[in-house]
């Protein structure tokens, strides 16, 4: 990674307070310093610039040279290219934002910059746009705003002028640029970000200030974008319900706004997760693709916006309800960042992200425990010897984690009371929950419970005695889900109670772990007592809440659920350890759930479990190696009675473990690669350690083909030049009947050697399957003699 252009002028004002808070602002908890690198001096604005920025007085410095104007960033395969104006002038633009254009110096890139320079239209109103990641609509940006706003119906239409901006690197050899601009007129000042990190990944994030000192500004918006080329006609994001998320939908890449709200108050569950966009027909290893990703676990929304001009951008930001940020005279908003991916096809675009969540030094670095979750076992009926017995089991199958679900607090035998109250039950646990707690470390294995702090039911110590700490707009509470109601964080006496309740068992009990879940939409959030919108507030208050029981406990981790996958975003994943992906239990549902799951997160954050035979959320029936198989390929753990499973089945799930096992250095450290098989019915997915000595792979029959046999299925990711040898892995060798006539290569152990770029471009016969099975092949290098 390399930088050109270091400059800095001096700092604006201060960074003012949030709009809620006394303190520091929330939304201002600083990462780094930049340091000043040089400095240019003032001089007056020319005719032109003063014709376009009238309203500000400002001072300007002349046009830098070239070697000062552009900024070029490598990382990984990406090249970024900034363009820097003066001060006085506009803030950095995106010149150019993909694949990498190799080493060019500043002539090169001030001629490259002028190639980029749009024509003006055939109309003699078009000017030529000025499009910056934060769009400005005085400057002849008409699509999305990027800062909307107002102050009592004035200064909504700004025009930013640069103050100072700063390139550096970071010791992690991250690439970053501030920039500060401000209006004058409008009294506001904007401080954006833009870094590229080593793998690749660029990211960027906005912060606005209200610089009057007595009248308020209300922000309606601070969204960021990023501009993509022609060439990226097709549009690929995500929607989905409750045990069904993160399903694929693709659209051409139209005129006008492609826009995805979410305003229930979480990520949700049918999030836009990526917005992508490529050429027409990209796949997951073929094709330019551009992503972006909002790392906000609130309401918010994706855009992707091409104007007549010509102009195609994609953007994102959180999604404010009305009046929801007033910013008071100094105060400050700062915006979520925006992740951004560039790559040749989805796997590439994925790998950014997984080598950049892999790189942070809290990533998870021990081995990710096998977790059984007791929900499907016994519900809301707990009892002691039952789930000692239970534990015994899974001890005895190898599993590493045993989490207590819902059910142990207050008067919570069911869904309709006692959420809230979170003190250990003294009908169903008269001893605490020592008896279980201590017999599940004496068996070897980690302690977890079940937790969702946000939430309350009206049939609840807590809602009695603090109606007041329930979200209500107008007076009322809102319809239930679920039977529940918010807590509303954003008091700070309810985050207290919260927080002091959480932590009084951490102190009492050895819990490793906390399931974190979230099962009602924040809809007609309103703060008390006045009922203003409380979502923003209450996302932050939230984040807060995990900092701080992080922070006090070393050492323990927590999973993200909401309704199964309804908070997947790298907003709570920089405060948790793994997200539960899906409710469903369907193995064949699964697959597509974790494939498109992991196109953001790497398989060691995904839990994934092994189900009962028959899945309650979908009524289909599955042996056993469909299910684990399905497991394998993430964050592995088991939603099943294993009292009611048979000897033989208890047998297998314990062969399959132990390969889990074996396999989460290959797993949690790899490569993901998805193989693009033209056949629909059949899937291909593996992950290939870093070296390339070995890889693991899928063969997954989804369907029944039309054809029979399907054809080859390419293995990709493997060293082109090295030989491997290719065989199937048990216990994952069931095809679900006895086939006549299988392939040469999976008929003995003995397999079939081929170099990497044989199995990339031919590929191998698939076996005859029957649908929804999943074979397992090991591809591992060969000694050459």
């Amino acid at each position: 990674m390399r930088g050109t252009a270091r400059r800095r002028t001096s700092a604006g004002p201060p960074a003012g307070e949030d709009h809620r808070s006394g303190g520091r602002p929330a939304d201002l908890t600083p990462e780094s310093t930049l340091t000043s690198t040089s400095r240019t001096a003032p001089t007056p604005p020319t005719a032109s610039e003063a014709a376009t920025e009238r309203r500000s007085t400002e001072p300007v410095t002349p046009a830098p040279a070239a070697a000062d104007r552009f900024v070029h960033w490598r990382a990984a395969g990406v090249s970024v290219v900034l363009a820097l104006d003066p001060v006085g002038g506009l803030l950095p633009q995106v010149v150019h934002w993909g694949a990498d254009l190799g080493d060019l110096d500043a002539r090169d890139l001030a001629a490259l910059a002028l190639a980029a320079v749009p024509s003006v239209g055939d109309h003699p109103t078009d000017v030529v746009r000025q499009l910056t990641p934060l769009p400005e609509h005085a400057r002849g940006w008409v699509g999305r705003p990027g800062l909307e706003g107002s102050r009592a119906g004035r200064d909504w239409s700004p025009t930013l002028r640069l103050r100072d901006q700063d390139v550096t690197t970071a010791g992690d050899g991250t690439a970053r640029l501030t920039a500060r601009a401000g209006d004058p007129v409008a009294r506001l000042e904007v401080l954006l970000e833009l870094e590229l990190t080593p793998s690749g990944l660029l990211r960027t994030r906005a912060q606005v200030t209200n610089t009057d000192g007595v009248e308020p500004y209300r922000l309606d918006a601070l969204r960021l974008v990023l501009p993509v080329p022609p060439e990226a006609g097709e549009l690929l994001d995500f929607t989905g319900r409750h045990t069904l998320e993160r399903v694929p939908q693709r659209t051409p890449f139209a005129a006008g706004l492609h826009a995805r709200e979410v305003r229930t108050g979480r990520t949700g569950l049918d999030a836009v997760h990526l917005l992508c966009a490529g050429t027409p027909g990209f796949s997951s290893r073929a094709g330019e693709v551009w992503a972006v990703h909002l790392g906000w676990s609130g309401n918010q929304v994706h855009d992707a916006e091409r104007l007549h001009n010509g102009a195609r951008v994609l953007g994102a930001g959180e999604l404010l309800l009305a009046g929801e940020v007033e910013l008071a005279p100094g105060a400050a908003y700062r915006s979520p960042w925006l992740y951004a991916s560039h790559g040749q096809g989805l796997d590439a675009v994925a790998g950014r992200f997984h080598a950049w969540l892999r790189a942070r030094p809290d990533h998870p670095a021990r081995p990710r425990p096998v977790t059984l979750n007791t929900w499907e076992a016994v519900y809301f009926d707990h009892d002691v010897e039952r789930l000692t017995g239970l534990a015994g089991i899974a001890a005895r199958l190898g599993i590493e984690r045993f989490v207590l679900d819902d059910g142990w607090f207050g008067s919570r035998r069911d869904d309709t009371s006692g959420l809230g109250d979170w003190r250990v039950s003294a009908d169903v646990w008269p001893d605490g929950l020592h008896p279980l707690v201590d017999r599940v470390r004496e068996l070897g294995m980690e302690f977890g419970l079940w937790v969702e702090p946000e939430m309350v039911n009206l049939d609840s110590e807590l809602a009695r005695a603090h109606p007041e700490w329930l979200f209500s707009a107008g007076g009322r509470v809102g319809d239930p889900s679920r039977n529940q109601h918010v807590l509303d964080l954003a008091h700070p006496e309810a985050h207290e109670h919260v927080r002091s309740h959480l932590q009084a068992l951490l102190d009492e009990y050895a819990i490793a772990y906390l399931k974190w879940d979230h099962n009602r939409y924040l809809v007609d959030a309103g703060h008390t007592p006045g009922g203003e919108p409380g979502v923003h507030a209450q996302t932050r208050a939230t984040y807060r809440l995990l900092d701080e029981l992080r922070a006090a406990n070393p050492g323990l981790e927590i999973e993200s659920c909401a309704s199964g996958g309804g908070r997947v975003d790298l907003g709570i994943l920089q405060r948790t350890d793994r997200v539960w992906a899906s409710d469903t239990n369907d193995a064949l549902e699964r697959q597509g759930i974790q494939r498109w799951t992991q196109l953001l997160l790497p398989p060691e954050l995904v839990g994934t479990p092994v189900g009962p035979p028959r899945s309650h959320t979908t009524g289909r029936t599955h042996d056993l190696s469909f299910r684990a198989g399905t497991a394998l390929w993430g964050h592995m753990g088991v939603e099943w009675d294993l009292a009611a499973a048979s000897p033989g089945e208890q047998e297998e799930l314990a062969a399959w473990i132990a390969l889990h096992k074996q396999l989460r250095p290959l797993l949690h450290t790899g490569t993901v690669v998805n193989g693009d098989h033209p056949d629909p019915h059949v899937q291909v997915h593996g992950v290939v350690v870093p070296g390339h000595d070995d890889a693991l792979y899928a063969l997954v029959a989804v369907g029944r083909s039309v054809t029979w046999p399907p054809g080859p299925a390419r293995l990709p990711g493997l060293h082109p030049d090295r030989r491997y040898r290719v065989r199937l892995q048990p216990p994952g060798t069931d095809t679900g009947g006895g086939w006549p006539g299988l392939p040469p290569w999976c008929a003995d152990d003995a397999g079939v050697v081929l170099t990497g770029r044989s199995l990339a471009l031919a590929g191998l016969q698939v076996p005859p399957m029957h649908p929804e099975h999943v074979l397992l092949v090991r591809a591992t290098a060969v000694t050459e003699d």
